[in-house]
């Protein structure tokens, strides 16, 4: 296996594993790796409802293991993924595209949602974010192939292949009154959640978030025409503030990477970024995507805007950089009992109520000692919920008063340093099976690791 040393296969290993308070417990867990098809990079990993298991595998594409096969199948451009949108006339945009995949989400049997990287500019150019309106302002034409990358798919598999619908998660002209032009913003989706109660599929991106058609069956807007029906997305929502510039003179609009997804029983979707954080109430208002936008966004809807980690002044104050303390939300995740536990990259593992309020955090409790949190997942099967370390040394497993701790006496040496990206329930079979992504380097390959005790 490639930077490891060694070769080595798929393996079942019953561990020992310490839990706090002296408490030990058994455990099997199963990894795949470099010899079953895994990528170097392993940015997501998530099962469809028939238990096929698919991974973001970064710039080497789409990957899928599909139930009953021992090795994953590759997937890129070249069998139709769409890492770019559609210019006004249904054409692809111009120049050289970027395949990325950062994210997925299994769906229906044989069904993922994939999310892309938006593409870099040339040096001393807006980033994909920027440049529909950047270069508007500067009086040249938008770069196409850089504010039309990125977005998401939903892929189907086939006999042969892939059935591809892409999202291009923009808006068209006259929708927006102070957007006239239309709106290009979201280009990295970084997660993405399925509701099939709904419907829908919900994608954090870097400014904002936004939801889709869970069956959509694809891009069908007639050439020179726009509509939420036909690009099958509507976009954008963020529970933004404004707050100074680092040098005190300029205040600028603060959202940004919108890695927490989890959907509530009802239909709400929690959402948590950089900043703020949102109780997106989609399923209170009855599925109305603009009146759930107004209870986030409006002035009134502070209480919805929700600071985990509270900065030293709230709104309608504006802070500056030294009076920010900010969120860095890596992941979410609902509970039977509608309270909601968060990740934080920097600042650890908080649990809130179904309104927000702040119940309890973790920090030094948790298994790097520090808190630095890179996923969340719920535990259906006990209630319990896991955070991933950022930084390697495993995941810890809350339950109750308990923390357990899966770091250096249960993963192997050379898979307890890496960064475990995504924590996924494979919720296709009647047992636990929980998917762990460890992204792996040029040194390191990638890693799924599939754990089914108890």
């Amino acid at each position: 296996m490639r930077g490891w040393g060694r070769k080595w296969s798929a393996w079942g290993v019953g561990l020992i594993v310490l839990a706090r308070g002296g408490a030990w417990a058994q455990e099997g867990w199963t990894f795949l790796g470099a010899e079953q098809g895994v990528p170097e990079r392993v940015l997501g990993v998530s099962a469809d409802e028939a238990g096929n298991i698919w991974v973001a595998g970064g710039e080497e594409g789409l990957f899928v293991l599909q139930k009953g096969q021992t090795h994953f199948r590759r997937f890129t451009m070249a069998d139709g993924l769409r890492p770019y949108g559609y210019m006004p006339d249904g054409s692809a945009p111009p120049g050289t595209k970027y395949l990325n995949v950062l994210s997925v989400a299994g769906g229906p049997p044989g069904v993922a949602f994939v999310g892309y990287q938006g593409k870099k500019p040339a040096p001393g150019m807006p980033p994909c974010e920027d440049e529909w309106d950047l270069a508007h302002h500067a009086g040249r034409a938008p770069d196409a192939s850089i504010y039309k990358s990125g977005d998401a798919d939903r892929v189907t598999l086939t006999g042969s292949g892939l059935q591809v619908a892409h999202y291009d998660l923009s808006t068209g002209p006259h929708r927006i009154s102070d957007e006239p032009r239309g709106r290009e913003k979201l280009c990295d989706i970084l997660s993405i959640a399925y509701d099939a109660k709904t419907q829908s599929v919900w994608f954090g991106a870097n400014h904002g978030f936004a939801r889709g058609k869970a069956d959509f069956a694809g891009y069908s807007c007639a050439p020179g025409t726009w509509d939420y029906d036909c690009a099958g997305v509507m976009e954008h929502v963020h529970p933004a503030l404004n707050g100074w510039n680092a040098a005190g003179t300029r205040i600028e609009l603060l959202t940004d990477a919108y890695y927490g997804i989890s959907v509530a029983s009802n239909g709400d979707v929690w959402f948590g970024g950089a900043n703020r954080s949102t109780r997106f109430r989609y399923g209170t208002n009855g599925y109305d995507y603009w009146k759930a936008q107004s209870q986030t966004e409006d002035s009134g809807a502070v209480a919805n805007r929700i600071d985990i980690w509270p900065d030293a002044v709230g709104e309608p104050h504006i802070p500056t950089q030294a009076q920010r303390r900010d969120d860095h939300v890596s992941g979410m995740a609902v509970m039977e009992d509608q309270s909601v536990w968060v990740g934080s990259f920097t600042r650890g593992l908080a649990l809130l109520d179904a309104s927000g309020h702040r119940l309890r955090v973790l920090t030094t409790e948790l298994v790097d000692g520090a808190g630095r949190v890179s996923a969340v997942a719920a535990d259906p099967r006990d209630g319990s919920v896991w955070a991933a370390a950022s930084w390697g040394e495993g995941l810890s497993r809350v339950r109750g008063d308990q923390v357990i701790f899966y770091g250096a006496s249960v993963l192997p040496e050379a898979i307890h340093w890496m960064e475990v990206t995504d924590i996924q329930v494979d919720r296709s079979g009647s047992t636990r099976r929980m998917l762990i992504a460890f992204d792996g380097t040029p040194k390191r390959h990638g890693v799924v690791g599939v754990y089914s005790g108890p």
